[in-house]
């Protein structure tokens, strides 16, 4: 699982930041590529990585400001000519679909893939497979915006073969019952426990990605102990009267919704174009008085986020 970063700056394109688009990356997961958000020239952005266009399963759309949409009309019609050919879900609030089918219709673009669409309100599961569970809520910003919580289920131990061939038990259809927590009967009579042989479960990961917004609850409600906070950086502390006044968050404030929310990591996005590198440092230096696990994203970044194993949350 890695959060691969497209666009991290906000409003208009610059030299050193694209508009906003995520992709988490699930490829051993499910073979697939999630985004979020798709901001104008994304899939120019993504000619710089090794991101498949015919891998994106889903893209999930926090709100309907231009700097987080316009670049799916070419995206959608891009995909088509590099062998997309699987549904692709669009989730999204009101309005998304009449935006997408609008653009495709009167610039007469033809997917021949299919699409389904998903528009979703404060509150809803939108999918849930028994794998990941996306939930959204809505923040505060000056339109309808939204973030999300994607939960991975947990993964089951894994079987401790070596284990099994040191205690004289003969590879082959038994290991699946033992895998499976049974209890067996070998030829010499003993009988094996397979919780005995089987490791412990693994944690399943918590990813928030939020949307354009101001400090608000709700962010705190999506984040609570999440492994990874994705959450907007437009403005440094200092111009925190400004960021009030266009609906959006300082980098201090965002640091205090990891703080309380018990993250793991936060990473800050969404950054204006007026802070250039100094200030990015800086920006990133004054957060982490808050919460040490801050990082500023910049265009292209990729994040793993790893499993868990026995022992970390101790660390």
């Amino acid at each position: 699982m890695d959060l691969l970063f497209l666009g991290t700056g906000s409003g208009v394109p610059a030299k050193h930041r694209n508009v906003s688009s995520i992709a988490l990356k699930l490829l051993e997961e499910r073979n697939s590529v999630w985004m979020f958000d798709c901001g104008e020239a994304t899939q120019h952005q993504i000619l710089h990585t090794t991101l498949k266009p015919r891998k994106i399963e889903k893209i999930f759309i926090t709100h309907m400001h231009g700097d987080h949409i316009f670049g799916l009309p070419g995206l959608l019609s891009s995909r088509a000519f590099q062998g997309g050919d699987t549904l692709l879900t669009i989730y999204g609030p009101v309005g998304i679909k009449q935006y997408v089918l609008s653009c495709l219709r009167y610039s007469g673009t033809h997917i021949k893939y299919p699409i389904k669409f998903v528009e979703f309100n404060d509150g809803d599961t939108i999918f849930d497979d028994n794998q990941f569970k996306v939930t959204v809520r809505k923040l505060k910003h000056g339109m309808p915006s939204f973030g999300f919580r994607i939960e991975e289920a947990d993964h089951e131990g894994t079987l401790q073969a070596e284990k099994l061939k040191a205690a004289g038990v003969p590879f082959g259809p038994l290991f699946g019952k033992l895998k499976n927590g049974e209890t067996v009967t070998l030829e010499d009579g003993r009988e094996v426990d397979g919780r005995d042989f089987v490791g412990p479960t693994q944690k399943g990961r918590t990813i928030a990605i939020l949307g354009d917004t101001v400090k608000t609850d709700a962010s705190k409600e999506l984040a609570l102990n999440a492994d990874v906070l994705v959450h907007e950086s437009t403005f440094n502390h200092a111009d925190v009267k400004l960021a009030s006044s266009y609906n959006h968050s300082t980098n201090v404030q965002a640091a205090e919704i990891a703080r309380d929310a018990r993250v793991k990591k936060l990473l800050l996005t969404h950054i204006s174009a007026r802070y250039l590198s100094n200030d990015v440092y800086e920006l990133q230096k004054e957060a982490q008085c808050i919460f040490t696990e801050t990082y500023v994203m910049h265009d292209l970044k990729e994040i793993s986020i790893p499993l868990e194993k026995e022992g970390d949350e101790h660390k």
